[in-house]
């Protein structure tokens, strides 16, 4: 496999566009990451991966990728017959674009694609129609297994028993915040893991959130704000919760050979990618570690590095739980030593570990087919020394994770990519 850069990385802001279409989120990333990669049209693209999850709901499925471009290839700004190559993966979405459009160009199949994901949760109707928002929350059944849910529910119950909780799923909001309530309260049981640890990984969020201009949320929180937020379930309140919105993220990926065609301010902004891996979920064991940690442990061995070299983390933290967790799982605090670590403020401003510097899921925004591709943003803009009050400071090697959809007691599929700076 040869290297592959990232060359271009955009994201627009996350928030409820009610009013803002899916093609004008397509063509506000698209423009952007190319202007980023200083390219005054597509020419030089040989492949798209598209990436989404709801539109399904507007009732466009198949080639998604190529209604929202249309208009971009009649402008000339997308060439005629450039292939689109459509992606969904709930959560993990974006990162499976992007994974995708690495595999070609690594592989030599392309000399240069483009990785985008799109995103709109927030329809015109859903602002205000009680109904609308019923069909949204059900629309997140979509990253279950619908052909057994029996099977999923009966995995959560009898974990939740065997610690003498509950699993009670409402249809008021996503199943994944009760998925993820009874992991935490596992770990909890197991660890002793406290719900105030949860809440200083929120507020923490929070922090960088409110630095970053893009985020959906741009305000602080304390770490009391955070435990007196109205619960959701159990011990998550809605401040550990990503919020539900809209947006879209892009990247460019290319070859040294092509990287070194390209203008001089574009390769001293161009990010190696050291690994990229994907792991597929299944219905393990309570005592099983996750599909995230094998992804780590793959991706540290093909990028040559190990945790004590990462310098920036942008991480899944769908619920402020996931964070303590994922620390865990990605080989930077022992079982159980997630929340004391988050506890301690290495993860925050100044400390050893900056995870989630653009205020992470849960204050950036989780518009589910452009996650993926925010995180890579968000890193790409630190190993370039660009993230303005929020730069983790000499900030070299770049960790991103990411799950999707949710299978027995883990999730679906899982991204983690490493990232180097150049210079």
């Amino acid at each position: 496999m040869r290297p592959v850069y990232v060359v271009g990385s955009h994201s627009t802001t996350f928030g409820k566009k009610p009013d803002t279409s899916f093609k004008e989120l397509t063509r506000e990333t698209y423009l952007g990451v190319l202007a980023d990669s200083e390219q005054e049209d597509g020419r030089l693209v040989e492949f798209i991966y598209f990436g989404n999850s709801a539109m399904h709901g507007v009732k466009q499925g198949t080639i998604r990728g190529q209604a929202c471009t249309v208009e971009l290839v009649d402008e000339g700004l997308i060439w005629p017959r450039t292939p689109t190559i459509n992606v969904e993966g709930a959560c993990a979405t974006g990162s499976m674009a992007f994974h995708s459009a690495w595999k070609d160009v690594a592989s030599g199949a392309s000399q240069l694609a483009v990785a985008i994901g799109v995103e709109k949760l927030f329809l015109p109707k859903a602002t205000s129609d009680p109904t609308a928002k019923k069909a949204m929350m059900r629309g997140f059944m979509n990253g279950v297994d619908n052909f057994d849910v029996p099977r999923l529910i009966a995995a959560y119950e009898s974990a939740a028993a065997s610690i003498g909780a509950t699993f009670k799923p409402e249809e008021g909001r996503s199943i994944f915040m009760d998925t993820y309530a009874v992991q935490a309260l596992l770990h909890m049981d197991r660890y002793g893991t406290t719900q105030r640890q949860l809440a200083v990984a929120a507020a923490k969020a929070h922090t960088y959130g409110a630095q970053n201009p893009l985020a959906q949320y741009r305000f602080e929180m304390t770490v009391d704000d955070v435990l007196a937020d109205r619960e959701i379930t159990f011990p998550l309140t809605r401040a550990m919760c990503a919020p539900i919105g809209d947006g879209a993220a892009s990247a460019v990926l290319c070859s040294e050979e092509v990287l070194e065609t390209l203008p001089s301010r574009v390769q001293r902004r161009a990010v190696r990618i050291a690994a990229s891996v994907l792991t597929g979920g299944y219905y393990r064991s309570i005592d099983e570690p996750s599909l995230s940690a094998v992804a780590a442990t793959r991706a540290y061995e093909r990028a040559n590095v190990g945790p004590e070299d990462v310098d920036v983390v942008e991480l899944h933290d769908a619920t402020s739980f996931s964070e303590i967790y994922q620390l865990e799982m990605l080989g930077f605090a022992s079982p159980g030593g997630g929340g004391p670590l988050v506890e301690s403020g290495a993860t925050g401003l100044g400390g050893r570990l900056p995870v989630n510097t653009s205020g992470g899921l849960v204050s950036k925004g989780h518009p589910v087919g452009a996650t993926g591709l925010s995180m890579i943003y968000e890193l790409v803009t630190q190993l370039r020394g660009e993230a303005g009050s929020r730069q983790v400071p000499n900030a070299a090697v770049g960790l991103q994770e990411n799950g999707g959809g949710v299978i027995g007691l883990e999730e679906a599929a899982c991204s983690v990519i490493i990232l180097e700076r150049l210079r």
